[in-house]
């Protein structure tokens, strides 16, 4: 047979493993239709169909999920691992495959349930555990190469750090269930929304799309979907826990910056400041607060930029819980309630 080059696509394959996959699936079965047309009986080799493991060879065959396998579908595995060889209805096949098997687990799902058979385990060269980043700038560089994102669209970069510290901050949380975790999809997912949330609104304001603080809670959906509470985090719901994370990691992503205490103290008299969608109106809202201006000032080339750091500023107080965040606008926050011996924020 002539040489073919076989692209990457090619030479994948996989198999999401589900209960009702069968040998068949993988190895093969004996097709009557095809012996019939061929004029040949089922003791023929000719009326094999096989599955997808020797139609993978020379390339790399990937089952995900491998505990949701049945565990007789595993044991089909084990001469695939070792031998080569396979048995379809009665006909003992030695296959020469040149095939690279890759399983993927999540860990709860062989160490506490263990429902991968032990000669599979047994077989496995490696197991190679995977974990969460490190670091901020490693969630960032993972985050930006998977999101989908418009183009155009600018997010400033104290934006997508306070995307990303925001599942961070939900690792950490203990209202939230550690055995399910909290994956690199919803950083993922939450950055594309506020990339199409800065869209949409640039459109309907006729600006550049430039993306601020606001746009991130335009993406609760992106937090709420992927997060398994606790009993404590049900009490709280998972929408109020999700803002709650937004504005702390604004607070985190904030730091030390200087400033803040002035803005703060010009919310003391009960005053109110609501910063309108639209940039050139937002800015000149943000100009009538002297302190919040004096802050922001330094960093507005333009009005957008100029009202996404004024919401960045806004933002750090409310997860300092000096501010409060309504859709009246920001105003101080009432002082914490004392219950059963505990400070409690009201809602």
């Amino acid at each position: 047979a002539p040489l073919v080059w076989l692209t990457p696509e090619d030479r994948y394959v996989e198999k999401l493993a589900t209960p009702d996959v069968t040998v068949a699936d993988l190895i093969g079965e004996l097709d009557p239709i095809k012996a019939a047309r061929r004029g040949e009986g089922l003791a023929d080799l000719e009326a094999v169909h096989y599955g997808l493991i020797p139609r993978a060879n020379r390339g790399v065959f990937a089952v995900n999920e491998l505990p949701d396998l049945p565990a007789r579908v595993q044991v089909a595995l084990f001469n695939v691992l070792e031998e080569g060889d396979v048995q379809v209805r009665g006909f003992p096949l030695r296959l020469p495959l040149d095939v690279w098997l890759v399983f993927s687990a999540n860990p709860e799902d062989y160490t506490a349930r263990g429902r991968i058979v032990t000669p599979l385990k047994d077989r496995i060269d490696a197991e190679i555990r995977t974990h969460y980043p490190r670091s901020l700038e490693a969630g960032m560089r993972i985050t930006r190469a998977e999101a989908r994102l418009p183009e155009g669209v600018r997010i400033p970069d104290f934006v997508a750090r306070a995307v990303e510290r925001v599942a961070f901050l939900a690792r950490r949380d203990p209202r939230v269930d550690p055995a399910s975790g909290v994956s690199q999809r919803l950083a993922i997912a939450l950055l594309e929304q506020v990339a199409a949330g800065a869209e949409a609104r640039a459109l309907s304001q006729g600006e550049a799309p430039l993306a601020r603080p606001r746009d991130v809670y335009g993406g609760l959906s992106a937090i709420t979907g992927k997060l398994e509470l606790e009993y404590e985090g049900e009490l709280v719901g998972a929408e109020a826990l999700a803002r709650e994370l937004i504005a702390r990691a604004f607070a985190e992503e904030w730091g030390e910056r200087p400033g803040l205490e002035a803005v703060a103290a010009w919310f003391e008299e009960g005053r109110v400041l609501e910063l309108p969608d639209a940039a050139e109106a937002a800015w000149a809202r943000v100009r009538e607060v002297e302190p919040l201006f004096a802050l922001t000032a330094p960093h507005a080339a333009t009005a957008a930029e100029g009202a996404a750091w004024a919401e960045f500023a806004l933002e750090a107080l409310v997860g300092r819980g000096l501010l409060r965040r309504a859709e009246a606008g920001y105003r101080k926050a009432p002082p914490p309630e004392v219950a059963d011996g505990r400070e409690t924020l009201p809602p």
